[in-house]
């Protein structure tokens, strides 16, 4: 049976409903441009030609629309690149506020309709209905994703691309069929859902480029494509042994398994935060050279500071710190390191940190982007969260953290939440806001 479109939602299926898993993945179709517009239906909304990212020039795509995308833009992409491609695009800053409320909305709008729901990203959302058949009796897993899908346009005005599936890896490829603007051949963009049938899977997954696969990075899918592998089928056709001769035998069996659309990987509602991140996106680049490591590292510690206040408000320890910059011709780099033990005081974290910044900034390149994250949880219990813990970076520092060092961030916390945020600050941070000013205020004067 060819794979093809579903069946508009009034419509009959011959499909069965699934013998195994039925998971849905939801996909909100350029949902920051679809925010940005109900936000400001004057100006945003009446723009074809959108684009949702750095309004001064020197931030980068955060989403745009189709009509801009066609002129080969993509996110990601320098705002001054992409203006270049579309001149006539309008630009407007992330509405972030209205994005959260909006997705919040939708997660709730979702709970209503599926007995499991895991919010994948701020616009992602997969849902788990195994077992509901008797709930939607005579109705298609094609016609229960229109259905779900309506519903949600209904509630929260946001118009979402549905992908259906027996599992999580195919269901979240099949949403890029389903599309508005999706070109391949028996993609769903007509009606915004595409489900492959049970037992289909490694059909649909032999219509795919190895890229394609999740996972699949462009260093690993350029290693394979030297050696031919390009397409699903040229990766399949390659004896095990040799694949695991060129990649390492564990990726070689993982390959394998995606590649015939084959994932165990379960729904998890509430599954918990993976990390959490600060950054800031400079006006001017930051210079190589004494001064600027000095503005780069106050920087640092004005969002370790964040990031800390963050993790303790959600009652955990981190022990994985990544420091990540952006240089002036917009390539990123990125150092991490994994503590033995896992901290929370900004101390630790802005310690850790500022070790792998002078290490990045060792290259004397000038700077545009500064961030600094955090991942690998353990509540305050040392009960782990998850999993995330990465490779070592070489040099990186091993720091403890004191009773004392927890002791004075809580209390730093509890002073802010009464007196606000400025109520108490490191001098290094203050002086920085200061240097900042005086030196806008001499720009504006000259």
């Amino acid at each position: 049976m060819p794979l093809s479109k579903p069946p508009s939602p009034g419509g009959r299926s011959n499909q069965a409903p699934s013998a195994g898993r039925s998971i849905l993945l939801l996909d909100c179709d350029a949902f920051f441009v679809q925010v940005a517009r109900r936000e400001d239906p004057d100006g945003a909304g009446r723009a074809e030609r959108l684009l949702v990212g750095g309004s001064s020039g020197r931030g980068v795509v955060t989403s745009a629309s189709y009509a801009v995308r066609a002129f080969g833009v993509r996110s990601g992409m320098p705002v001054a690149e992409a203006l270049r491609l579309c001149p006539d695009a309008l630009v407007v800053p992330v509405p972030r506020g209205a994005c959260v409320e909006r997705s919040r909305a939708i997660r709730a709008e979702l709970e209503t309709l599926a007995p499991v729901v895991q919010a994948a990203s701020i616009d992602e959302f997969y849902l788990d209905l195994t077992g509901t058949g008797r709930l939607f009796a005579g109705e298609s897993l094609a016609q229960t994703a229109a259905r779900i899908r309506g519903r949600v346009h209904e509630a929260t005005g946001i118009l979402v691309s549905v992908g259906g599936a027996t599992n999580r890896l195919v269901a979240k490829l099949a949403a890029g069929f389903a599309k508005p603007h999706a070109t391949r051949a028996g993609g769903g963009g007509e009606t915004g859902v595409f489900v492959v049938p049970p037992g289909r899977e490694a059909d649909f997954m032999a219509s795919l480029a190895v890229a394609d696969i999740p996972g699949v990075g462009p260093a690993l899918a350029g290693e394979l494509e030297q050696r031919g592998i390009v397409t699903v089928p040229d990766l399949l056709a390659v004896e095990p042994e040799w694949l695991a001769r060129w990649v390492g035998e564990g990726r070689a069996d993982w390959l394998r398994e995606r590649a015939l659309g084959r994932d165990d990987s379960e729904v998890t509602a509430g599954e918990a935060r993976k990390s959490i991140s600060a950054e800031r996106t400079y006006g001017t680049d930051v210079p190589p050279g004494p001064a600027g490591n000095a503005e780069l590292e106050g920087r640092l510690l004005e969002l370790s500071m964040s990031v800390g206040a963050t993790l303790r408000e959600k009652g955990f320890r981190a022990r994985t710190i990544t420091v990540k910059l952006r240089d002036a011709d917009f390539s990123t780099r990125q150092r991490s390191h994994t503590l033995p033990e896992a901290v929370e005081s900004d101390r630790a974290v802005y310690e850790v940190g500022r070790a792998m910044l002078r290490d990045l900034r060792a290259r004397g390149r000038a700077t545009r982007l500064l961030g600094i994250g955090v991942a690998g949880f353990e509540d305050e219990a040392g009960v782990e969260q998850l999993d995330l813990i990465g490779p070592d970076e070489p040099g990186a520092p091993v720091r403890a953290e004191s009773d004392r060092d927890r002791t004075l961030s809580r209390v730093a916390d509890q002073v802010r939440a009464r007196f606000g945020d400025d109520a108490i600050r490191p001098g290094r941070v203050m002086e920085g806001r200061a240097e900042r000013d005086s030196r806008r205020r001499e720009s504006d004067e000259s």
